[in-house]
């Protein structure tokens, strides 16, 4: 891409040179609504740091959340033994058991198990001590001599009122959870309770979400990890901050904690964002409309509703397909971002991967070249959008800690859209360079992929919980 500054570097690549002049203007004007100039990103840093700033002073709905996690203690890489986690999501529950070797490298043995309607409905608690009972007893896995528990993290992925390391008080349920006698009490009590009822030896002493577990994960392998990342089906970050930043930390004010941002609820008054008709559309129709209105820009489970709104704007001029659609793409989340990440990397003549995915997924009728380049075009304006705002908030949140650029950081980050998304980790370095320096990215930043991070990071929370239990006792 040419100079980013420009906004004609977001429109001259997506001209057809042999269609019509109504679909160019067309996708002219859609490529200007979804351009993210070098201008806008240092608008959208200021105002990520205004936020960030808004939220450690204290709470304010309209700002971003800035979470204390209780979470004080760096890894080093040297730890050793095994201990368990717990990763509870949507569908299923991972029970895991890490072994740390203190030499930055770690062994995972890992467990799925697929949450039953029955255990979403009622008997939850239950459900998560009976598959931790399983694991132990397959795993021959009992308290170390003179113990008698073994020490657990819980990734739990539900919103939380955090009170304490290892005690947090559930908000709501979503993702389809009604679990009766559970919103406002003490997650971690659940858990025990349901353990103690079922006879398994295991203490939760460290309950995180996904973003901290990322951070500790690759903390642990590279210990200059200073930030955390989720670029997938969601998006969210954590990073280590100096707690006399913390304004509405009562607690000690000595050292660092991580701070979770829960950076999906940025400018959900899109002040600085680029908005545009088609993630109104979105917007206006999800379930939580005005809401997480930056994740909805860039996280997998979004990307392709705002394609699919955007592409039939056009078959509505009738500049698409002949005016025509499918009863497949007519339908809301239709086109998964799974098809974007195909149509982009698409390279053939005559597009012939994009031409399977419109056809025989997407049961279109029979496409032309122009329509086909027109799909392309439309991802590819999407795609980047996304992969800018992704840069726009990493950058965002190295910048607020000028005093950590000049040594070596790494970012740990995991999720379907870094690891899958054509070029996004490229992209990511390629838009950091113009914010954070070239002498910085080139020399001292390094991107880590931190896979299956809420798992092993849970377990390395739990660890450093126990050091300290420990060396107290």
């Amino acid at each position: 891409m040419a100079d980013t500054n420009d906004i004609q570097a977001f429109i001259q690549p997506y001209h057809i040179p042999e269609a019509s002049d109504e679909l160019n203007a067309s996708l002219k004007t859609m490529a200007e609504g979804f351009a993210v100039t070098d201008g806008m990103i240092r608008k959208i840093i200021t105002e990520f740091h205004r936020s960030m700033k808004q939220g450690l002073a204290g709470d304010d709905q309209n700002e971003l959340p800035m979470i204390p996690t209780f979470v004080n203690r760096r890894p080093t890489g040297r730890e050793t033994g095994s201990f368990l986690a717990l990763d509870l999501g949507g569908t299923n529950l991972r029970v895991c058991q890490v072994t740390l070797n203190g030499d930055t490298t770690y062994e995972l043995v890992q467990q799925k198990f697929t949450i039953t309607l029955e255990a979403k409905a009622s008997r939850l608690w239950d459900f998560v001590a009976e598959c931790v009972g399983v694991f132990l007893e397959e795993h021959d896995l009992k308290p170390d001599p003179g113990r008698r528990t073994i020490p657990c993290g819980f990734t739990f992925s539900f919103p939380i009122f955090q009170t304490g390391i290892a005690s947090g008080n559930l908000s709501m349920w979503n993702k389809g959870f009604t679990v009766p006698n559970s919103v406002g009490r003490d997650v971690v009590n659940l858990t025990q309770s349901a353990f103690q009822r079922h006879h398994v030896p295991v203490e939760v002493v460290a309950v995180v979400n996904d973003t901290v577990g990322t951070l500790m994960t690759s903390g642990y392998s590279y210990p200059d990890t200073q930030m955390g990342i989720i670029f997938g089906t969601g998006t969210n970050a954590a990073y280590w901050e100096d707690l006399k930043n913390v304004g509405k930390w009562e607690g000690d004010k000595g050292g660092e904690m991580v701070i979770n941002l829960e950076w999906g609820a940025f400018d959900n008054a899109t002040t600085v964002l680029p908005f545009t008709m088609h993630d109104n559309k979105l917007n206006r129709k999800s379930s939580n409309h005005g809401l997480q209105v930056y994740e909805k820009m860039i996280s997998g489970l979004f990307l392709g509703e705002v394609v699919r709104n955007a592409l039939l704007y056009l078959v509505d001029q009738r500049l698409l397909f002949g005016g025509r659609s499918s009863e497949i793409l007519n339908k809301s989340y239709t086109f998964d971002t799974a098809y974007m990440s195909e149509i982009v990397a698409d390279s053939s003549p005559d597009l012939k991967t994009v031409q399977t995915v419109l056809e025989s997924t997407l049961d279109l009728p029979p496409t032309t070249l122009i329509d086909r380049k027109a799909v392309q075009n439309v991802c590819n304006m999407i795609g980047t959008r996304g992969v800018r705002l992704s840069a726009a908030a990493m950058a965002a949140v190295l910048l607020s800690r000028p005093e950590l650029l000049t040594s070596s950081v790494s970012v740990g980050i995991d999720g379907s859209m870094y690891q899958f998304y054509p070029n996004f980790e490229r992209d990511l370095y390629d838009v950091s360079r113009v914010f954070l320096g070239a002498d910085f990215v080139d020399n001292r930043l390094k991107l880590r992929l931190a896979k299956d991070g809420s798992g092993v990071g849970a377990a390395i929370v739990a660890m450093t919980v126990d050091q300290e239990r420990n060396a107290k006792a």
